[in-house]
C-alpha cells in the first residue's frame, strides 16, 4: 500500500541533496575546472569519462548484492552505507585544494561514484517497491522527481544569488553547494530511514548468475526499455554537459545561464501534475513518447539559433523544461513495471539489480556524451582554456548541443511507442507474483 503523504515526502526529501550534487558535476564542474583551474578541457573530459565508466562497471555488482544482503532492511542499509562516501567525494571535488587537476578530479570522482552507486540504487529500488500498483507508481516517482527538480532549482539559483554577497566565481558556487550537501544529505537521509517503511521482498526463489542472465535476456520489455533509456540519456547528457558553453559562447549571453536554467526547471515542476494526470488516462509509455517528441521539436530550433537570440532560447527552455517533467517522472515508473515481468517469470524480486542496469545505461550515456563532446569540440577548434573559439568549433558546439540529441530522441521514441506493458498487463503480472507467493 502506498505510504501516506508525510512518509512519501520523507522518502522524497533525500532527492534534494542528491540532485544538488548531480547538476554541478554535469554542468558546472567541467566548466569551472577548465576556466578557473586552467585544466585543459580534453583532460577534464577524459577524467570524467574514466569516473563514469568505473561508475557504470560497478553498478551490476552493487545491484546484485543489494538484493541479496541486508536481510529485511536491505534497502535502508545500502542507502545509508553510501552517504559517508558521497560526503567525502563531493567535498573534495567541489572544494578542491590549490593545484588540483585532472588526477584529483578522477580519484575523488571514483570515491564519489562508489557512494552514489550504493545510495542511489537502494533509493531507486526502495521507491519502486513502495507500491505494486501501476498508477500509484506514477505518484511515487512524481513526488520524488518533483522534489529532485526543486533541489535542482535551488542549485540553479545559487549562481544568481551569490554575486550579491560578493562571490562571483564558479568555484564559489561549488563551495556553497558543497556546504548544502554536507548539511542536508545526513539530515534528510536519516529522516527517510527512520520514518519510511522498508518494502517487503516478494521473492520466492534465488537465482544464480546463469539463471539470472537467462531471465534477463528473456525479458523483452526490459531490453526495449533500456535501449530507449540509453538513447534518451545520451540525448539529455549532451546538452547538459555543454549548456554553459552554448549559452556563453554560442548565444553570447554569459551571465544569463542561471536565468535560463531556472526557467527550464521551473517549467519542469509546473508540468508534473499535467503529465501525471495524462498518464492516468492512458499508458505511461505513450505519454513519455509524446514528451520526447515535444522536446525534439524544440531542439530543432535551438540548433539554428544565432548569437543574441535570447527570447527564442527562453521559449525553447520553456518547452523543453515542460517535457522534462515527463522525462523524469515516467521512465522510473515504467522500470518498476518491467521488474514485475522478471519477478513473475523468475520468482526473484531483483529491483536493485535491474535499477543497477538502468543506472549503468544512464551513466554510460553520460560518459559517452562527455567522451564524444569535449574531444570533438577541441578537434573542431573550441577550447575555452586556451582561448580557442573558431567558427567551426561554434558550429560543432551547436550540433552537439541540439542537433544530435534530436536524432537520438526520435530513435528512443520509436522504440517506446508500442511498448508492450500497460496497466492491464502489469495487473496480470502482479496477480501472478502474489499467486506464486501464496
Amino acid at each position: 500500500m502506498l505510504p501516506n503523504p508525510a512518509r512519501l515526502l520523507a522518502y522524497a526529501l533525500p532527492a534534494v541533496p542528491l540532485a544538488a550534487l548531480s547538476l554541478p558535476l554535469t554542468v558546472i564542474v567541467p566548466s569551472a575546472y577548465a576556466r578557473e583551474l586552467g585544466v585543459p578541457i580534453a583532460a577534464v573530459g577524459f577524467a570524467l569519462l574514466v569516473v563514469r565508466l568505473f561508475d557504470a562497471l560497478i553498478d551490476p555488482v552493487v545491484g546484485y548484492w543489494a538484493d541479496r544482503s541486508g536481510g529485511s532492511r536491505r534497502r535502508k542499509i545500502w542507502f545509508a552505507a553510501g552517504i559517508p562516501l558521497i560526503l567525502a567525494g563531493a567535498w573534495m571535488i567541489l572544494v578542491p585544494p590549490a593545484g588540483a587537476g585532472a588526477w584529483h578530479l578522477a580519484i575523488w570522482g571514483l570515491v564519489l561514484s562508489i557512494g552514489t552507486t550504493a545510495t542511489g540504487l537502494a533509493y531507486a529500488a526502495w521507491g519502486a517497491e513502495l507500491t505494486p500498483d501501476y498508477a500509484e507508481r506514477n505518484r511515487v516517482t512524481a513526488f520524488r522527481e518533483t522534489v529532485t527538480v526543486v533541489g535542482t532549482v535551488l542549485v540553479t539559483a545559487t549562481p544568481a544569488l551569490l554575486p550579491a554577497l560578493g562571490f562571483t566565481r564558479q568555484m564559489d558556487v561549488l563551495w556553497a553547494i558543497a556546504i548544502a550537501i554536507a548539511l542536508l544529505l545526513p539530515l534528510f537521509g536519516s529522516l527517510a530511514i527512520l520514518t519510511v517503511p522498508e518494502p517487503e521482498d516478494r521473492s520466492v526463489a534465488r537465482l544464480d548468475w546463469r539463471e539470472g542472465f537467462r531471465h534477463l535476456l528473456a525479458n523483452q520489455p526490459f531490453l526495449r526499455l533500456i535501449a530507449a533509456f540509453f538513447l534518451n540519456g545520451l540525448a539529455n547528457g549532451l546538452p547538459a554537459s555543454l549548456f554553459l558553453f552554448f549559452v556563453a559562447e554560442r548565444l553570447g549571453a554569459a551571465g544569463q545561464e542561471p536565468l535560463f536554467l531556472l526557467i527550464y526547471f521551473f517549467c519542469a515542476v509546473l508540468s508534473v501534475p499535467f503529465w501525471l494526470k495524462l498518464a492516468g488516462r492512458t499508458s505511461k509509455h505513450r505519454v513519455w513518447a509524446w514528451a520526447m517528441l515535444m522536446a525534439s521539436v524544440a531542439f530543432v530550433a535551438a540548433a539554428a539559433l544565432p548569437a543574441g537570440a535570447l527570447l527564442a532560447y527562453g521559449i525553447i527552455c520553456v518547452l523543453t523544461g515542460f517535457a522534462l517533467g515527463a522525462d523524469l517522472m515516467l521512465p522510473p515508473s515504467i522500470q518498476a513495471d518491467v521488474v514485475d515481468v522478471d519477478t513473475a517469470a523468475s520468482g526473484e524480486q531483483r529491483s536493485g539489480f535491474y535499477f543497477a542496469l538502468w543506472a549503468l545505461a544512464q551513466k554510460a550515456a553520460l560518459a559517452l556524451a562527455v567522451g564524444i563532446a569535449f574531444p570533438l569540440l577541441a578537434w573542431a577548434g573550441f577550447d575555452p582554456a586556451n582561448g580557442q573559439k573558431s567558427e567551426s568549433g561554434l558550429a560543432m558546439l551547436a550540433f552537439l548541443y541540439a542537433g544530435l540529441p534530436v536524432a537520438l530522441k526520435l530513435a528512443a521514441t520509436a522504440l517506446i511507442w508500442r511498448f508492450p506493458v500497460d496497466a492491464v498487463v502489469q495487473a496480470g503480472l502482479r496477480a501472478e507474483i502474489e499467486q506464486r507467493r501464496a
